[in-house]
Order: C-alpha cells, then structure tokens, then sequence
C-alpha cells in the first residue's frame, strides 16, 4: 500500500543498555529529525505540538512495552491520539507482536499507523544461561538492523505502509510469551539486589531510568519500582548489582555508545 506524504516528525525513545537509542538516533539521521530520550527533562507537549508524526523506539520485554514506556504514553496519551505512529521494537530473536503492543496502549490508533518493524539485536540479560552473550553477534546483529532500517526508510519516503507483528500469527506467538510476563514485571519491581562486593559509588542510583535507587545510611536502597531494564545490572563497574535474576553476571553488556 503506497501513500506519499510529507511529514513533520520526532523520534522518542526509551533504551535501558543502549539497543533502541542505537536503532532510533541511526533512524532520526537518515530522516533528518529530532530525536530525544524519553528520560530527557524537556517541555514534551510543546514537541508534540510541532509535528504531525511520532516515530516510537523501545526493547520488547517478554512481547510486553516497558512499563516505563507505558507509563510516558499514558501521560501523553492525548497527544499521542493525535499523531501518526510509526512503531519499532528492539528484540533479541522473535517477539511476536512486539510492535502492535505498543498500538494496544492508544484506542482507535489503527489507522494512524503508518509503519511498525522489528529490529534483532544483541542480547543485554548478561546473567541468564539459556540467553547467552555470544560475541559474534554483538556485530553481526546491529549491521543487519541498520540494513533493515534503509529499506523501512526508503518506504517511509515512498508512503509504503507497512506493520509488521499484525498478523494471527504474530498474535499467539505474542501471547505464548507476554501470558507470564505481568507477574515477573510485577514481582520485579522490588529485585534490585547488591551483593558484597558492592563499593557504593552511587553510578546505578544517578543512571536509574526510574529513580527507583538511593544510597540510604551508606546502603542502595530501592523504592519498588524498578523496570527491569538492565542498565545497572551491565553498568555495575563491580558486578555486583542484579535484578529479577540473582545470578551475578560474569560478562556485562555495554551496548553501542561509539556509534550513537
């Protein structure tokens, strides 16, 4: 389906190690538009009033959008309402549904919809066995995320629509995953742990997307409202922080800081 337009638009984002801001700002760059952190202190609603498109990045967390990233949408959810969407979701194999999660958040944004992608890359959970960190793809993942990104670019240009995770399908393999997730989110929100070895230098408390750490009496405490994004947990210069999973990482994530 092709559909020439031109648009006015700006790319937010929400990135815990450094995936999506990857996908997003290499995005704004062939676009030629803004690009901004949903972390970013800045007048959000004068944004929205300046453009007619909204180009939304985030990771997929078990086919569900991160609850800091629900959060922010239903803050602005009337001016989302408003805008035509452009959806991508960052993964680490397959999430389904993962970019019409992110259209179940807005009612009636359907027809606002003008492009939703999937983008594979490396994996950021450093302490879960069975999602290992395999060195390979640390380069492999990104280039062929940035060769996909040329062809959706090309057909945003052409007016080509296209959504991709909206086929039955992409639903109940969705579903086959997000069935469990809202209790994890759930029971995550209190997990953040130190151990020991722990210095107490305070960079989890001044990185956390949430606030959700402080350093109490010379102890990281936590407010209970973690988002299992794992900044800290690959961040840690000690190792020593975890979330969800106690395991302590033996190999951190650092994502793609030299090319965003």
């Amino acid at each position: 389906m092709k559909m020439r337009m031109k648009m006015r638009m700006v790319v937010l984002y929400f990135s815990g190690t450094g995936n999506s801001k990857f996908i997003a700002r290499h995005f704004a760059k062939k676009m030629g538009t803004e690009c901004h952190s949903i972390e970013e202190k800045i007048d959000f609603k004068q944004l929205f009033d300046l453009v007619d498109t909204v180009a939304v990045v985030y990771p997929i967390y078990g086919s569900c959008v991160p609850r800091i990233m629900r959060e922010f949408v239903a803050l602005y959810m009337e001016e989302f309402q408003k805008k035509k969407l452009i959806i991508f979701c960052t993964q680490m194999v397959f999430s389904g549904d993962g970019a019409k999660a992110f259209a179940r958040l807005i009612p009636n944004c359907e027809e606002h919809i003008l492009y939703a992608e999937h983008f594979k890359m490396p994996n950021n959970i450093c302490n879960f066995p069975l999602f290992p960190m395999i060195r390979i793809g640390l380069g492999i993942k990104p280039r062929r995320a940035l060769k996909r990104l040329d062809t959706v670019c090309n057909n945003i240009r052409n007016g080509v629509i296209k959504k991709r995770g909206w086929s039955i399908f992409s639903s109940l393999l969705g579903k086959t995953q997000n069935v469990g997730y809202p209790k994890i989110e759930e029971k995550a929100r209190h997990s953040f742990h130190a151990d020991d070895t722990c210095t107490k230098c305070g960079l989890c408390v001044r990185i956390c997307p949430m606030n959700n750490l402080e350093i109490v009496n010379g102890q990281v405490i936590q407010k209970d409202n973690c988002t299992i994004c794992y900044r800290c947990v690959n961040a840690c210069p000690k190792q020593a922080a975890t979330v969800f999973l106690k395991a302590k990482p033996k190999r951190q994530y650092k994502g793609f800081q030299k090319n965003t």
